[in-house]
């Protein structure tokens, strides 16, 4: 059963990390469950790379002592024996090896790890030491305003959730919360209302997909996690709303490189969401980054915005590990973010391909709510008329829409399962082109895009486009 020749490594983890412990009913026998623990420490109450690899072993320790009424009670004597030194070991090989790691997630976990077993056994040094490097984890991950430094909604929920789960544990052991964790859940909390709770869905930036949000929007609801809903821009993501439509905007610049292995290469590209779904997005991230589709998905062709000389706005290095990390940055200026009952405005610049073509990239996009119409203009000004780059300005849309170029080639019309819709663009060439999306995880599925494209023929070159509801 615990042998690993026969299993994937993907299972091969989820069998030893014993989070499978969770969905077995509470009123299983016991002694069926705990002689399965029993055999598994026989066989691996040393040390094997794969088992007690930190992600595995933390998971581990949180799934055997939170799941206790099963694992532990009306448990031999020499069962418990062989049970509290397995825990005391794996948390000590945990402590020694946790700073070693390069992994925030993995230290945020196995923090968990080390803080739970501290109160389950009543550790004070277990407890000194899983504080101490809480700080150090919050200190190192986040930035002055409490948002991930790699910028990743993904992130920001793993967090939230891990966080939220250490301030439980505190709160049932009658322990004292400190307030630099109440402090962090709530400037999480901030972003994740508006960024994921607000729409009820998470929008495709920076090695995001898809995911369903509702089961932890309950969590939160039954233990009293209401989180304010007053801010308009977190994490360099500014979020537009009202009850039917959604408009969010990347106005933030690249993360640190050491925080950018999911980061995509898409500045000033935006979301729009009507009635629930998404229309207009990015392409998602396909996450396997050895695959060469991790990098097509992190290039700015697959973000809803301009591309100049078919060039991604960020380089990216790769390293022996497959890992890719931005290599150069770039600024965000001119931000703008107005929302009033008639219009809303977003806005921003950023000078991305200033260095290689002398080109600034401005748009701004206009809303009109009462009339369901999105316009923007992309100005693309350039420093010196050396040469003529192209420009391409492209727009992404979820697998569901149906597109279609009219006769008269002036614009495209897309039908939606609950909407149509109309784009136009004067004076440019328009046209559609199959796609790859990746919302999915692990998955690519065809879609259809919609691109302009031309020469920057002049140094101040602005395109208009529009699209409105039919």
């Amino acid at each position: 059963m615990w042998d690993k020749e026969n299993i994937n490594d993907g299972n091969y983890i989820k069998l030893h990390n014993f989070f499978w412990l969770f969905s077995i009913n509470l009123k299983s026998s016991n002694k069926i469950i705990q002689s399965v623990i029993e055999d598994w420490i026989d066989r691996n109450k040393n040390y094997k790379s794969h088992n007690w690899d930190l992600d595995v072993l933390s998971k581990r320790v949180i799934s055997l002592l939170c799941n206790s009424k099963i694992t532990y009670e009306d448990s031999a004597l020499n069962y418990k024996r062989k049970f509290n030194f397995l825990i005391r070991k794996q948390i000590n090989h945990l402590t020694f090896q946790i700073e070693k790691s390069k992994l925030v997630d993995d230290k945020i976990i196995g923090c968990s790890a080390i803080i739970l077993a501290g109160l389950c056994y009543n550790d004070e040094d277990y407890l000194k030491y899983g504080f101490k490097l809480l700080k150090k984890i919050i200190s190192f991950s986040l930035d002055n305003n409490f948002f991930p430094k790699s910028r990743s909604v993904r992130q920001l929920i793993f967090y939230l959730k891990y966080y939220i789960f250490i301030r439980e544990l505190l709160k049932d052991s009658n322990q004292e919360i400190p307030d630099y964790l109440n402090e962090t859940i709530f400037y999480l909390g901030q972003g994740y209302k508006l960024l994921c709770q607000s729409i009820n869905q998470v929008s495709l930036f920076n090695g995001n997909q898809e995911m369903n949000i509702e089961d932890f929007n309950s969590y939160l609801k039954k233990n009293g996690y209401e989180f304010k809903d007053d801010i308009n821009e977190a994490g360099g993501y500014a979020l537009l709303k009202d009850k039917k439509t959604s408009i969010v905007m990347d106005l933030g610049k690249p993360p640190e490189k050491k925080f950018s292995q999911n980061y995509q290469s898409g500045p000033l590209s935006f979301e729009f969401n009507y009635l629930g779904k998404k229309l207009i997005c990015n392409s998602g991230y396909f996450q396997n980054t050895r695959h060469q589709l991790n990098i097509i998905s992190k290039s700015t062709v697959a973000q809803s915005t301009v591309i100049i000389d078919n060039r991604s706005v960020s380089k990216f290095r790769r390293y022996s590990n497959g890992i890719k990390l931005v290599d150069k940055s770039f600024k965000i200026f001119n931000k703008k973010i107005n929302f009033d009952k008639n219009k809303w405005i977003l806005a921003g610049s950023h000078d991305g391909y200033y260095k290689t073509h002398g080109i600034i990239h401005q748009r701004e996009i206009e809303y009109f709510p009462n009339d369901f119409i999105i316009r923007g203009n992309d100005y693309i000004t350039r420093k010196n008329s050396l040469n003529n780059p192209d420009f391409e300005i492209r727009f992404h849309f979820h697998p569901d829409a149906k597109l279609t170029k009219t006769i008269d080639g002036k614009s495209i019309l897309i039908q939606f399962e609950n909407s149509g819709w109309k784009f136009i663009c004067e004076d440019n060439i328009i046209g559609l082109e199959a796609g790859l999306y990746f919302g999915i995880k692990n998955l690519y599925i065809e879609n259809q895009n919609i691109y302009i494209e031309g020469k920057i023929n002049n140094n101040k070159h602005n395109v208009y486009w529009e699209f409105k509801k039919i």
